[in-house]
């Protein structure tokens, strides 16, 4: 399940929001280094990416996301048990992104903000129609954070995808429909916490190790390509040439 959520600003790691509700009794919850994880992170780092650290799952997005970050481009990351479901915890994500840059993303880029300066999206946030729709359970805590209520929504794996498959798929705020707006999870970069600590590897590391197994791939691709033509040119290049031939033999032969 979900347990621990943050905002962060990317320009310089301001603190802009965090869950009410995680449990400060957690010591192995505690000793997952978040503080580390984020101030790795710039604007040339994995849009998407999930870290191993012990029996934890650290998962962050940035949204709106690189290449073209803005002074508005957030952090958001939240802690899960292992076993939990990567499309869940990014479908979750996902939702928490567009719901904070839609209520507050005009301000996010204010100089003159203070840490934790939309606590009220932790504390009193409106209930998004999307969740409203999608759990009536939700739909009587009013009262509860929008983080609290997402990561309600998204809490026990099994319930979550029970529900999904509950509504109707011509419902736009069908969790099917929410996670298909999400990458492939098989493309969502995975690092251990001790490689990114300890042994020297940086985020931007993690994010040109990325890129270059993209271009090694699209290397082979077109050496594929190309090998796949000149079998077909060995193939079929005496089919040709024997055509060719006859048809000059009648050329001469008639005119």
């Amino acid at each position: 399940m979900v347990l621990s959520t943050q905002i962060v600003r990317l320009s310089d790691k301001l603190p802009l929001a965090q869950s009410v509700d995680d449990d400060p009794s957690d010591r192995e919850l505690k000793e997952v280094p978040v503080k580390e994880v984020i101030k790795r992170l710039t604007a040339t780092s994995e849009n998407r990416c999930s870290i191993e650290s012990g029996k934890f799952m650290v998962h962050y997005l940035l949204y709106p996301p690189p290449p073209q970050p803005t002074p508005s481009t957030c952090v958001y990351l939240t802690v899960s048990q292992k076993s939990y479901p990567r499309k869940l915890a990014f479908a979750f994500l996902d939702e928490l992104a567009k719901e904070f840059d839609q209520s507050y993303g005009s301000q996010v880029a204010q100089r003159n903000l203070r840490p934790y300066a939309f606590v009220a999206f932790g504390e009193q946030a409106s209930l998004p129609c999307l969740i409203a729709r999608m759990y009536a359970d939700v739909l009587r805590s009013r009262a509860d954070s929008f983080m609290s209520k997402s990561k309600r929504v998204y809490a026990d794996a099994r319930s979550a995808e029970t529900v999904a498959a509950a509504n109707p798929p011509t419902t736009s705020s069908n969790l099917d429909q929410l996670n298909s707006d999400l990458q492939d999870v098989t493309r969502i970069m995975t690092k251990n916490m001790e490689d990114l600590l300890w042994r020297g590897d940086s985020l931007d590391q993690m994010s040109q190790m990325s890129s270059s197994l993209r271009d090694e791939s699209m290397k082979y691709r077109k050496a594929a390509r190309r090998i796949n033509l000149e079998a077909m040119l060995r193939q079929y290049a005496p089919v040709g040439a024997i055509g060719f031939l006859f048809l000059f033999i009648i050329w001469i032969k008639f005119f």
